[in-house]
């Protein structure tokens, strides 16, 4: 991890805000160029590639090494991705939930469930197949033994792509992977995880094309963004500075709320499950020892309790725009965090997550085709295991910052699967390594 060009947090934060600017900018053209460019390439994914290029070009990092006076080495890291994740992220979903309309969301039906769980079980049995297809060309990348054992890195995987953090380190705690080896896992979560999320982004462009081809009837979803889009032109104003404050007020009084309650429910709870006797079972509800758990919980719940309140009102003045500047300011952090070089730097590992990742992509894609599911569905679907709570929002709302909320959903219960659904996972995977 060599130094970047720029380490002030301040002067990257200006970086990706000049690089959010250009792609608003150049998308904005009504013709030429850039007109045709963004008629294949959504601006969200321009969003989250250029700082991508900036981090892979060592113009900026997430994270660097460098030596101090006594010749030690000092691992430090940008804060960005963690504020945005921790405070505009939550508003974010406050803001954009607060003129849902609960029982349109209810209307979606059960598809949107289908294909959560679809994608759930492409994680299950995407691991073992991978170990199994990747063993006939090169058995050394997927051996090991004892705590070296390929299978048990993996397993934090499964972790992650179905649940989240909290559930990718009680993997590592249930199988007790070497942690010297440990960080190559993290970074293959990194690569393989962004990579897949960078094709869904790019497919929402051809949305119309994709779903025709699946035969999907997308009329629950064009209602719900109907009914929020004429609430939105009944109660629209011209926004005045304290329209703006007030919708900041709100946004940031219910994520400091949710910070104050996550920390003690956090605790609560982390006591509580270190106290159950059973490992298997105390890992299984590690998550609800998990502050953002609850932090993204908390936020929501409020969020629709004041969807029933005067304060959807404010959408009227620019609510859920505001919300979507911040998810947009998320999106960059996060592309911040791909260095594209780091595809090569572990070839056979990387192999293993993108079969993986195949195989959970066209159990997705066979299963809508089979029940004529949106292209939303099968995004959110993969999204809500592979993304999490920080990331399913943001292809929601790519749709329309009304569906925001409905990954927010999904990927919460995303979260109390996770450790269950990557044991199963895990089982297979070691019966697949011994084959």
């Amino acid at each position: 991890m060599t130094t970047p060009t720029f380490t002030n947090d301040a002067i990257v934060f200006g970086i990706l805000m000049l690089s959010l600017g250009f792609v608003f900018y150049t998308e904005n053209i009504k013709s030429g160029f850039w007109h045709k460019f963004y008629k294949i390439v959504p601006g969200l994914f321009m969003a989250y590639f250029i700082p991508a290029i900036f981090t892979t070009a060592g113009i900026i990092s997430p994270e660097w090494e460098t030596l101090n006076t006594a010749g030690e080495i000092v691992t430090s890291k940008s804060q960005l991705y963690y504020i945005s994740s921790r405070f505009l992220l939550p508003a974010a979903l406050v803001l954009m939930t607060l003129s849902i309309d609960l029982k349109a969301i209810f209307n979606l039906g059960s598809k949107a469930l289908i294909m959560f769980f679809t994608g759930t079980v492409g994680i299950i049995i995407g691991g073992p197949i991978a170990i199994l297809l990747i063993s006939i060309f090169s058995p050394e990348t997927v051996g090991g033994s004892d705590f070296d054992a390929v299978w048990r890195g993996l397993s934090t995987l499964a972790g992650s792509w179905i649940g989240g953090g909290a559930n990718q380190t009680a993997m590592l705690e249930i199988y007790k992977y070497n942690p010297a080896k440990y960080g190559g896992m993290v970074f293959v979560d990194i690569v393989v995880a962004n990579v897949w999320m960078a094709i869904l982004l790019i497919g929402i462009g051809k949305k119309d094309k994709i779903d025709k081809w699946l035969g999907a009837d997308t009329s629950a979803i064009e209602d719900l963004k109907d009914k929020v889009s004429l609430f939105a032109k009944k109660v629209k104003r011209n926004p005045s500075v304290t329209d703006f404050m007030i919708i900041l007020a709100i946004a940031f009084g219910t994520v400091g709320l949710g910070h104050f309650t996550a920390e003690y429910l956090s605790s609560f709870f982390g006591e509580l499950v270190a106290g159950i006797e059973s490992e298997t079972w105390r890992n299984i509800f590690t998550f609800l020892g998990s502050s953002f758990f609850w932090l993204i919980s908390i936020s929501t719940v409020i969020a629709v309790i004041l969807s029933f309140t005067k304060a959807k009102n404010y959408e009227g003045a620019g609510a859920s725009k505001i919300g979507s500047v911040f998810i947009y300011i998320l999106v960059a952090t996060i592309g911040m965090k791909m260095d594209l070089a780091m595809i090569f730097d572990n070839v056979g590992l990387i192999a293993i997550g993108l079969v993986w990742m195949s195989i959970h992509a066209g159990l997705l894609v066979f299963v809508a085709k089979l029940i004529k599911a949106p292209y939303f569905f099968l995004a959110l679907g993969s999204q809500a295991n592979v993304g999490g709570a920080a990331s399913a929002p943001i292809v929601a709302q790519a749709f329309h910052p009304s569906l925001a909320t409905v990954g927010v959903l999904l990927a919460v219960f995303g979260y109390a699967i996770g450790t269950i659904g990557a044991i199963l996972c895990t089982i297979l995977m070691e019966l697949s390594a011994t084959l």
